[in-house]
Order: structure tokens, then C-alpha cells, then sequence
């Protein structure tokens, strides 16, 4: 069955409809212990922007800024990823 993204939701050929991928990305953060966050804002040029953020009683925290809500996520994501395995994340295998 096919599945596209359709403004951050996953839509299968049926039209149904999975969680929003974000949604996925929160739901593994606090799986793995973190907390988040994520704000929309109109930056100086009235532009929105996202500020999302992630961080664990041990100290390490993360935000990242994007124009999209899944963007900025996929970049949280992306970020606490590249950083290290003990976040309760693999890395991601090269490219």
C-alpha cells in the first residue's frame, strides 16, 4: 500500500491517516527520557518560525529553529542523533 506525507501526515492510498510524523519523533523523545517542547513565533522580517527543544535531567539539551513544525523536529531529532548513542538514540548509519 502506498503512503504519502501530506502536510505532516502520513496518508495511505485508502486515506486514512497515521499519527503526524512529528508526532512519532515527540513520542520516541519522551520514550528515551527527554522533555520538549516547541513554539511557533514570527521572527523581525514577519516571517513564522519554529523553535523547538529537547533536554534530560543530565544536563544535555538541544534547540533547533526551522519554518516548518516538522522540520524543526526532524532537526531536534537529527541533532541529539548525531551527538551521541547514550541520548537513547542509534545513530544513523552513513550515508
Amino acid at each position: 500500500m502506498s503512503r504519502l506525507l501530506i502536510r505532516g501526515k502520513i496518508v495511505s492510498a485508502d486515506g486514512e491517516t497515521s499519527p503526524r510524523e512529528w508526532e512519532i519523533i515527540t513520542d520516541n523523545l519522551s520514550g528515551a527520557g527527554w522533555s520538549w517542547g516547541c513554539v511557533a513565533t514570527v521572527d523581525s522580517r514577519g516571517r513564522t518560525i519554529f523553535v523547538a527543544d529537547a533536554h534530560r535531567g543530565d544536563g544535555h539539551h538541544f534547540v533547533v529553529r526551522a519554518n516548518e513544525k516538522l522540520t524543526a523536529f526532524l532537526e531536534l531529532e537529527s541533532a541529539i542523533r548525531e551527538n551521541s548513542i547514550e541520548f537513547g538514540y542509534r545513530p544513523l548509519p552513513p550515508q
